[in-house]
């Protein structure tokens, strides 16, 4: 799939497939063209090159076809301000041929209590989970949730969780934007990275994530870490980054003998480590390394 804006192209060449009755995650940093690509798939914009099909559909031709099969999650807006929660959930259930019940969708989303709360009156937490509700009044085959959790606090954000891999079991099929690694890690099956316009990376997050150990510790900034290096078994990498934090990365897991290793090259040079802890390599780890850590308008 190819987009472009003038001189810009924001789609480059793209190409993924979701599987249905999964939970898809579409990661990238801002300007990496995902909320295009998702605004093509749901039909609001039109790729200049390539193919698109969504349930077997094609989003820009097939519109009137496709939209009763799909729920779509906002990130803000799209709610009139002034109308109470429960009245905007009825209102949208008289528009779909099997609607889920509003009051029960209320009760799942924790809006009971706000039911006759005008939006704009809302929590910004609130009004995210009145929008994942509204996304799926109408029993959707397949839903785009964008940023869902933002502004929740942990317990809405693991209800929330609760309530999307609810809709998995159930067998619809959810493609997620998010810029939350462990929201990502925690619900996908699937994870596509993209950046500037392209597939970077994919596959489950065990797959992206692989067996590599980590060993983290604080301590004074600028150690020779190529020393630190020669002290390691075969295969490992060590750096600082930022200053004064050091990790190590090892295949497999973190052994004791690697442990030792760095406490006695430490104690050699009367350096104490702090906050030394042993990790596994995260879903965040890997976006970071592919797309890069300056930050982007």
């Amino acid at each position: 799939m190819v987009k472009r804006y003038g001189q810009l192209t924001a789609v480059d060449g793209l190409s993924l497939t979701a599987r249905g009755g999964e939970i898809t995650a579409i990661l990238g940093p801002n300007g990496a063209g995902k909320t295009t690509t998702i605004e093509i798939c749901e039909g609001y914009r039109r790729a200049d090159g390539g193919t698109v099909r969504v349930l077997g559909l094609d989003p820009a031709r097939d519109g009137r076809r496709l939209r009763p099969r799909v729920g779509v999650m906002l990130q803000s807006g799209g709610i009139p301000p002034s109308v109470p929660a429960g009245d905007y959930l009825r209102l949208l259930g008289r528009l779909h041929a099997h609607p889920a019940d509003p009051v029960a969708l209320l009760e799942t989303v924790g809006l009971t209590a706000a039911a006759r709360t005008p939006y704009k009156r809302l929590s910004g937490g609130q009004q995210q989970r009145l929008s994942l509700a509204a996304s799926v009044i109408g029993r959707p085959e397949l839903v785009f949730l964008d940023e869902p959790t933002a502004g929740m606090d942990p317990q809405a954000r693991h209800a929330t969780w609760d309530l999307i891999s609810g809709l998995r079991a159930a067998g619809v099929s959810v493609i997620l934007s998010t810029h939350f690694m462990e929201e990502a890690e925690r619900l996908s099956d699937y994870v596509a990275i993209i950046d500037r316009g392209s597939l970077v990376a994919s596959g489950t997050p065990a797959e992206l994530t692989g067996s590599a150990g980590q060993l983290r510790f604080r301590a004074e900034p600028g150690l020779d870490t190529d020393s630190l290096l020669t002290a390691l078994p075969p295969g490992s990498a060590a750096k600082e980054s930022p200053s004064g934090h050091y990790l190590i990365e090892v295949h497999g897991a973190v052994e004791p003998a690697l442990l030792a290793a760095v406490t006695a090259w430490c104690a050699e040079r009367s350096v104490l480590p702090s906050s030394l802890r042993i990790e596994s390599r995260t879903l965040e780890d890997v976006f970071l390394e592919l797309t890069g850590r300056e930050l982007r308008g």
